[in-house]
Order: structure tokens, then C-alpha cells, then sequence
């Protein structure tokens, strides 16, 4: 066959559009309509097919979002139920550093396990993020404070050769030359 004929062929079916592909089969449908429990801004605890997406997606817009966006929704997040303390121990593990205790203390372990199963293993994941993040700012805290006082005795001794320095050319003054 000649290619040119081919190469026409595939151009032809690639600028005549989709209306000319066979539909997907029944094996491959698209994915469930979304309800309402996946659409809201804060996702709810209840097992449904988009309960682990909902909340990778609420991670993800808390991890995103300025801390004007994170603060308005920290005070609309009045009850204490369940789904307001993961909610808010999310909005809060991406807060600024003073937040992340108050974070760390909502993400306990009696917290996880309250959470639907699925949901357990992104909940152990956020919290074990968040201690690491937590264990770098406390290493980053120390090297910062033993930087200080290398720096401090390094000063010191410089003002002691300084002192050393001017003592010896004292003394090499006094020297007679022969």
C-alpha cells in the first residue's frame, strides 16, 4: 500500500473528529457522578467512593491556600465533631509553625482511629509529615543556637590573639636591636 494514501487516511480520521472513534465499552465508563458529599468544601466522614479523594483534595487546597483562606475557614469551624477537629488539625498542620502543636495534638491517635479506615492510612501519613516537619524545625533551632555560640567563641578568641598579637609586638619593641 502506498503511504501516501495511509498518511491521508490517518489525517482525514484524525481531522474528522471523535464522532468517528467507537464508543468506550461498557467495562470502561466513566467514573460515578459525583454526589453532593463530594462537592463541599470541607469533606464529610462518611465512607463513599470519594471520601479519600475528597480529604487528598481538602489537604491539598489547605497546603495551597493563603492564610487569609485557611483563617476564614479556622472560624467557621465551630463544633467539635469529628470531621471540624480533622478538618481543622489539616487547616492547621499547614499553618505557621506556632499552629503545628495545636495541629499535631488534633491528629492523635484516638483521632485517626475515629476517622473511616480508609481514611486512617492519609490521616497517619499527614501526621507523620507534620512530625517530621515539626523535627526539622527543632534541628534547624538547634544548629542555629550552637551556630550562635561557635560564633561567640570565635569572636572570643579573636579578641584574644588580638590581645596575644599586641602583647608579643610590645615585647618585640622592648627587645635593644643588636
Amino acid at each position: 500500500m502506498n503511504y501516501r494514501v495511509v498518511a491521508t487516511l490517518v489525517g482525514a480520521a484524525l481531522l474528522a473528529g471523535c464522532q468517528w472513534l467507537p464508543e468506550a465499552p461498557q467495562g470502561l465508563a466513566s467514573p460515578p457522578p459525583v454526589g453532593p458529599s463530594c462537592e463541599r468544601e470541607i469533606p464529610l466522614l462518611v465512607e463513599s467512593d470519594c471520601l479519600l479523594d475528597a480529604w487528598v483534595a481538602f489537604g491539598l487546597a489547605s497546603q495551597r491556600g493563603d492564610r487569609e483562606w485557611r483563617d476564614g475557614l479556622l472560624a467557621r469551624l465551630e463544633s467539635e465533631d469529628e470531621r471540624s477537629r480533622l478538618a481543622r488539625a489539616i487547616l492547621l498542620a499547614w499553618g505557621n509553625e506556632r499552629q503545628w502543636d495545636r495541629a499535631a495534638a488534633l491528629l492523635e491517635d484516638t483521632t485517626i482511629v475515629a476517622a473511616p479506615e480508609p481514611l486512617q492510612p492519609l490521616l497517619r501519613y499527614w501526621r507523620n509529615d507534620l512530625q517530621g516537619r515539626r523535627g526539622l524545625v527543632e534541628r534547624l533551632a538547634r544548629s542555629e543556637r550552637q551556630r550562635e555560640a561557635l560564633e561567640a567563641e570565635r569572636l572570643e578568641l579573636e579578641e584574644k590573639l588580638e590581645a596575644l598579637t599586641a602583647i608579643e609586638q610590645s615585647i618585640n619593641l622592648r627587645q635593644p636591636s643588636p
